[in-house]
């Protein structure tokens, strides 16, 4: 992309230097002059032009080539359960690719791996399975190698994996073997309808702005989502979807690293990925101690606890049970939000819940703007009385 004068255009009036936001523009004689080096081709200074005397040129946005083809889903799995990602994922991907005309297929990489028709009931048309006893344990080193060597081989279009631990770290090694764009944590994905482009949409500067990204050179386009950012679909899809094995070669595979231990976590009964019922504290109960209301409350509910960021930030919970932008990504069917103010982070990672519950003394917190219900008063006295009616009920 460049930017350029045209100089028999431009009169040096002057307009463009006053809204450039780095104070790049110069007016020399009377033409305006514009410093290349440290623009970032915003387009303020074209807008403002009332002469046509500035061309933003940009680059030549390439349809998808013809020798990529297919929307791939990376169905991950731990010690053979499918996780529950990966089928929001074919939910999604189903979506894209119908949109494309095309097909939707799983890979799966592990050992002993289970129930791989529900791969099928959620819209994969192929599963591409390597099943071996060396893949049994989540060492990137071979699994980087089998799907660059998956991609390099089918050629597909798109390709999504879900932003977990393990998705974030090796997904990125992928995109940098092949020599492609990769799109992390995304909470949106469409197809432009003129270009067929994949449109990769994420929070950034902390989830003020909502970038959307396309990747149009190369391929194939990558992109990890949080898990519960998109809903899956119902399972009773009439599809039948052929499993395509093919060979591990371990020789042709080495590991610069080796799993010594898995420790589980079992510190909770419920898992936050997975609960129907969350729910979480937040500065507003003032030391750790208090979280035992939570936890009270969430026993009743049969629920997960869960967190903002700050008690995290000051070791009241562990971070596990972190609930926002740089923690985990949830969608219960029902959330409270005890004494959270709801910064931008944390409603990232909790709006999407069907039904939010807010208590908080603040009658102006954000939270509020977000809550299906919202309660203004004491926690301390509130969520006891709440604790005990549910008891009795």
């Amino acid at each position: 992309m460049a930017i350029r004068v045209y100089n028999e255009k431009c009169t040096g009036c002057g307009t463009c230097q006053a809204v450039c936001p780095f104070g790049l523009i110069d007016i020399i004689g009377d033409k305006a002059v514009i410093k290349v080096e440290g623009c970032n081709l915003c387009g303020a200074c074209k807008d403002a032009c009332a002469f046509e005397a500035i061309e933003i040129e940009k680059a030549v946005v390439r349809a998808a080539s013809d020798e990529y083809c297919g929307v791939w889903v990376f169905a991950e799995q731990r010690r053979g359960e499918i996780k529950s990602v990966a089928f929001e994922l074919l939910s999604k991907g189903r979506e894209l690719a119908d949109t494309l005309k095309t097909e939707l297929s799983a890979v799966c990489i592990g050992y002993g791996i289970k129930n791989l028709d529900e791969l099928s009931a959620y819209g994969a048309d192929k599963i591409y399975l390597i099943d071996d006893p060396s893949l049994e344990n989540q060492t990137e080193d071979p699994y980087v190698v089998e799907l660059t060597g998956l991609i390099t081989e089918y050629k597909p279009e798109i390709v999504l994996a879900g932003a977990t631990p393990f998705g974030r770290s090796f997904f990125p090694r992928v995109a940098a073997k092949l020599n492609t764009g990769l799109t992390a944590d995304c909470t949106g994905l469409d197809i432009d309808p003129q270009t067929k482009l994949l449109l990769q949409t994420r929070p950034t500067f902390g989830g003020n702005i909502m970038a959307t990204i396309i990747c149009p050179v190369k391929r194939p386009q990558m992109a990890t989502v949080r898990p519960r950012v998109f809903k899956r679909n119902d399972r009773d899809i009439p599809h039948e979807g052929k499993i395509i094995k093919l060979d591990f070669e371990k020789q042709a595979t080495g590991s610069k690293t080796k799993l010594v231990n898995f420790v589980q976590d079992i510190s909770e009964k419920v898992k936050l990925e997975d609960a129907d019922i969350i729910v979480s504290g937040g500065r507003g109960l003032g030391k750790p101690e208090n979280f035992q209301l939570i936890r009270d409350l969430a026993a009743v509910l049969g629920a997960a606890v869960g967190s903002s960021r700050p008690p995290v930030d000051e070791s009241w919970i562990s971070y596990p049970h972190q609930v926002g932008q740089t923690g985990k990504t949830v969608c219960p069917k029902l959330y409270f939000a005890i004494g959270i103010s709801g910064a931008v982070q944390h409603l990232a990672g909790m709006q999407t819940a069907d039904c939010i519950i807010a208590i908080n003394d603040d009658p102006d917190a954000p939270i509020f703007q977000v809550a299906t219900f919202g309660i203004v008063g004491d926690l301390f006295k509130i969520v006891p009385m709440l604790t005990e009616k549910l008891k009795k009920a």
